[in-house]
């Protein structure tokens, strides 16, 4: 973020970290059920520019880039050579055409890192362009009616739209992103407002976890295989199976086609919380963890909401624990989709 960006939000009433604006539990509430917008302060931007672009990164991620239509977002991974995730991205073509990944922040500069040590002789450039926009998450009922305040026409989930103040992109029937041009980002701040109630990005970690949207953090890098997270769920879409190859596709393939994944992505409520990658433990398995904590938030209903990777077998026997088998407790929760 630019400082001017944090001097306003600061001004906001945002706490240091930008998680609530004061008064965290009324902000929780707010997400589930009315019209909400955040300051995505804990992502970041990748720039891919150049002819060859979408053919780089086509090569390095999970899913199709190089068919990434203009006005199309689509969700990838990045993994090791042996198909662990090491960064999740959403990904969609700016106004210039170039493409911008967004990622979580804390594994940006080390991500950026990464993909540059495959560019060699590619017609490709990346930068870190987390300075260039300003993020804010759009969520709730009325939230087609804000796209519509701003002047830009209502996305299909996946869809991408400019407008006057940057673009908008629909993640999915409830989530959008607003990626604005930072001298416009206050302004537009002031008109979401006037309908909708500012929040932290706490409230806006909790609506992707409602959502079954896996996000991969410092804490999760090379925990877990694209399928352990849904990543290739039809309400993800994360993993294309007809692209070609990329590091770690074997392995992807292989989880894929030969025999059940064991480990899958469920939601859950705890009493306590734990950081991203905290190992779950089942007497099934003993001392052995069956598992992980992909990313948690407060709950609005008291507690911890997660979305948590654990052996099937051990889901299905509803006694798993977070930390060690004494550990608290998850209470198993739907996903709002299917997952085979």
């Amino acid at each position: 973020m630019t400082q001017d960006w944090t001097d306003f939000l600061a001004r906001q009433g945002a706490s240091d970290t930008v998680e609530h604006f004061g008064d965290p539990a009324a902000e929780l509430a707010a997400a589930r059920g009315q019209s909400v917008f955040a300051p995505l302060a804990d992502f970041g931007l990748i720039r891919a520019s150049g002819d060859e672009a979408a053919t780089f990164l086509h090569n390095l991620l999970t899913n199709d880039v190089k068919n990434l239509a203009p006005d199309a977002a689509r969700f990838a991974g990045l993994c090791t050579a042996k198909g662990r995730l090491i960064a999740s991205f959403h990904i969609w073509h700016d106004r210039n055409d170039d493409l911008l990944l967004m990622l979580s922040a804390d594994i940006l500069p080390g991500i950026l890192k990464k993909l540059s040590m495959y560019v060699m002789r590619s017609k490709v450039k990346l930068t870190d362009a987390s300075n260039d926009c300003v993020l804010l998450g759009l969520a709730g009922p009325e939230a087609e009616a804000a796209v519509q305040g701003l002047g830009a026409a209502i996305p299909f989930p996946m869809q991408v739209v400019p407008f006057e103040h940057g673009q908008v992109v629909r993640l999915d029937e409830r989530r959008f992103i607003l990626a604005l041009d930072p001298a416009a980002a206050p302004a537009v701040w002031t008109k979401l407002a006037v309908k909708s109630r500012a929040v932290g990005t706490a409230a806006w970690r909790w609506l992707e976890i409602a959502a079954g949207q896996p996000r991969i953090v410092a804490g999760t890098q090379e925990a877990f295989v694209p399928q352990m997270t849904n990543l290739e769920a039809a309400a993800v879409g994360g993993v294309s199976f007809t692209k070609g190859c990329y590091p770690g596709q074997e392995v992807v393939a292989r989880a894929q086609y030969l025999g059940k994944v064991k480990r899958r992505m469920y939601r859950a409520r705890m009493a306590a919380p734990a950081a991203p990658g905290t190992h779950v433990y089942a007497a099934e398995t003993g001392d052995q963890h069956c598992g992980g904590i992909v990313t948690v938030a407060p709950s609005p209903d008291g507690g911890y909401d997660a979305l948590v990777v654990v052996q099937a077998s051990c889901a299905d026997g509803g006694d798993v624990h977070v930390g060690a088998l004494n550990g608290p407790r998850l209470d198993f929760l739907a996903l709002p989709y299917a997952v085979s």
